[in-house]
């Protein structure tokens, strides 16, 4: 039997703490995200309204898992201040929507047009953290 042995050179030693570092900071960055989902409160929209759907600005952890648009799509959304993820029934990512478009009409600075809103709005405490997340991770246009 050949062992085969080789040395990690100072390029690898530094690729392989870049990896370590990156999955724990995405690590962090899931469980915040699980965190404030669970804290965002949820409401009945009116069926079919899709007023507060714009063009957005999300983490780039919460794009990774939204389907990848072409720069056609992303045009024509912006073209018409849309969401290249709103379809003619609504959004079609809805169950992945990013934190900001869960925030809409649940908080004073996002209210829905139409006054539809929680029984309790957001915790002012909890806005505010998600507020510095997203001062804090690396924004992208959806």
């Amino acid at each position: 039997m050949q062992i085969c042995a080789f040395k990690l050179t100072t390029r690898m030693r530094l690729l392989i703490n870049f990896s370590r570092g990156y999955f724990k900071s995405m690590l962090a960055i899931s469980q915040k995200i699980k965190f404030y989902r669970k804290r965002i409160p949820s409401f009945e929209c009116i069926p079919g309204c899709h007023d507060c759907c714009g063009p957005v600005t999300t983490s780039s952890f919460e794009m990774s898992f939204l389907p990848v648009k072409t720069d056609e799509e992303h045009d024509a959304a912006l073209n018409n201040l849309s969401c290249p993820h709103l379809a003619s029934e609504g959004c079609s990512v809805y169950e992945d929507r990013p934190l900001i478009c869960r925030m809409f009409g649940t908080t004073p600075k996002l209210l829905c047009p139409h006054g539809k809103r929680p029984e309790e709005m957001i915790d002012p405490l909890i806005e505010a953290e998600i507020h510095e997340f997203f001062l804090s991770t690396r924004q992208v246009l959806v």
